[in-house]
């Protein structure tokens, strides 16, 4: 049986949002006391799979010990929190803990609901059905379009919001790519399942893909939701949202984006609003009910993009209004929903989507990021990666 322990701040989630928090508030302040709540041994990249899943790195280019990105001076209880008691300053944990605090940060992320895909929890990773959102199940991706012979190649994005909501064209891209070089495009049949109106929810971003789209013979479904794999007739079956009709669409190989949303210890939680989003204020990302309890990243109920960039302009704006909480001052520091979603559209092209909540883009570079770029790939292949792991994660970006 573990003793209690208490906390000056206590962050639940050592991912993107929860790394960086913890490595800002100690660049701010070592003489505050800090520690993380965070299960996992190691840390991933994920925004590396889509390339691993196109056969560009190997996954673990991805993976770090998670030990070597906790600050210094942050404590680490490796555990998983089951239950909030925002009432009572407290979260239980798995191991039998009770842990207090004085402030609360929360962001452990998304969970992946397989499960609600009929037929998915069975056959993914075997049977032509694949997915980039698993480091488990990433190799397989590669596998399948590597060895893809022609036929029907499915991709789908479910009707819940995702961790970076363009993967799953990402891939479809590459594929597509990848199947033209090797001769087999001619033969092939790309289809864009997506639960979403149209392809991408800025204007701007979406008159671009529209024409990669067009150029690639992509064949798009849009509002329609995948609801059930039948792997022995490789049947997808999916939900038509705007008639509930059924349609049902054969593959040869298929790349799902399974269901997400909130960890069910968030869900079920007094945090949660009555979608299970931990419920803050989408400006200064404080508790809407509780005032010592922060949120950012995937979890929380901020109406923007669930992006790893969502969360650079977040973590310092958090920061920045949590320790103006702890001095009893007014907030004052605004998030105005900042995302970017690097978009690659081939094998060295991208487009880099970057907009606020006003699905405005609001770009760093000084020309038009709706054109394909070989500058933007190089990026996202080399720049993003060692600006997460040296800069964003020490709390210096």
């Amino acid at each position: 049986m573990h003793a209690n322990m208490h906390h000056q701040i206590l962050i639940v989630g050592g991912g993107t949002a929860g790394i960086t928090v913890a490595a800002r508030l100690r660049r701010s302040d070592k003489r505050l006391d800090v520690a993380i709540i965070e299960p996992s041994e190691k840390h991933y990249y994920q925004p590396l799979w889509t390339l691993v899943g196109a056969g560009v790195f190997p996954k673990q280019a991805s993976e770090r010990a998670e030990a070597d990105y906790i600050p210094k001076g942050v404590a680490w209880i490796r555990d998983a929190v089951t239950e909030f008691l925002p009432a009572e300053n407290q979260v239980k944990t798995r191991d039998g803990r009770t842990v207090s605090y004085d402030y609360l940060v929360v962001a452990p992320g998304l969970q992946l609901n397989w499960d609600q895909v009929k037929g998915l929890p069975e056959t993914i990773g075997h049977n032509g059905v694949c997915s980039v959102y698993s480091y488990q199940y990433v190799d397989y991706t590669w596998e399948c379009i590597r060895n893809f012979k022609g036929g029907t190649a499915l991709f789908t994005q479910p009707a819940t919001p995702i961790k970076c909501g363009a993967a799953p064209q990402k891939i479809m891209y590459l594929a597509e790519h990848y199947f033209r070089r090797t001769g087999i495009r001619d033969r092939s049949r790309i289809v864009f399942a997506s639960a979403n109106r149209k392809i991408f929810g800025v204007e701007k971003y979406a008159e671009a893909l529209s024409k990669v789209l067009a150029r690639k013979g992509i064949d798009t479904r849009f509002r329609h939701n995948l609801v059930e794999i039948r792997p022995n007739t490789h049947e997808a079956v999916f939900e038509n949202l705007d008639t509930q009709e059924t349609v049902v669409l054969t593959y040869d190989m298929i790349h799902v984006t399974p269901p997400q949303g909130p960890p069910d210890f968030v869900r079920n939680s007094p945090l949660a609003n009555e979608s299970g989003w931990v419920d803050v204020d989408k400006y200064t990302l404080q508790h809407v009910r509780y005032p010592n309890v922060f949120s950012l990243g995937d979890v929380s109920n901020l109406p923007t993009s669930k992006t790893g960039s969502a969360i650079r302009d977040q973590a310092p704006v958090l920061v920045k209004n949590l320790l103006a909480a702890m001095r009893h001052q007014p907030l004052p520091a605004r998030y105005d929903g900042y995302s970017a979603c690097p978009i690659i559209t081939d094998y060295g092209k991208l487009i880099l989507a970057e907009f606020d909540y006003d699905h405005k883009p609001k770009e760093t570079f000084p020309f038009n990021q709706a054109k394909e770029r070989w500058s933007m790939w190089l990026l996202k292949k080399y720049g993003l990666p060692w600006m997460y792991w040296n800069l964003m994660l020490k709390g210096r970006m």
